[in-house]
């Protein structure tokens, strides 16, 4: 069961950013549903719950209006990732 089923998720990303220790790490851009309010702890107990191996949980969460898109309908992850780095340097 993908992140993108749990009803205080209306769209999600995930997207890899750089981990000194672990080469990289993972980050849920997520737009929240209608009315609610997502914690990091939300995404990783949904995820943890459908047996999701636990280096692949999110780590980090960035709470988004929309995700950016490719004519495709496609999330643009490398557009979140440069944004997130961005943000960090």
């Amino acid at each position: 069961m993908p992140l993108s089923v749990h009803p205080s998720v209306a769209d999600v990303a995930i997207i890899a950013y750089p981990d000194e220790v672990m080469g990289e790490k993972c980050c849920a851009v997520v737009v929240p549903a209608s009315g609610s309010a997502v914690t990091l702890q939300e995404p990783a107990e949904h995820l943890r719950a459908v047996a999701v191996a636990s280096v692949t949980l999110p780590e980090r969460l960035v709470l988004a209006t929309e995700l950016p898109r490719n004519p495709v309908g496609k999330p643009m992850r490398r557009d979140l990732r440069a944004e997130l780095l961005d943000t960090e340097g």
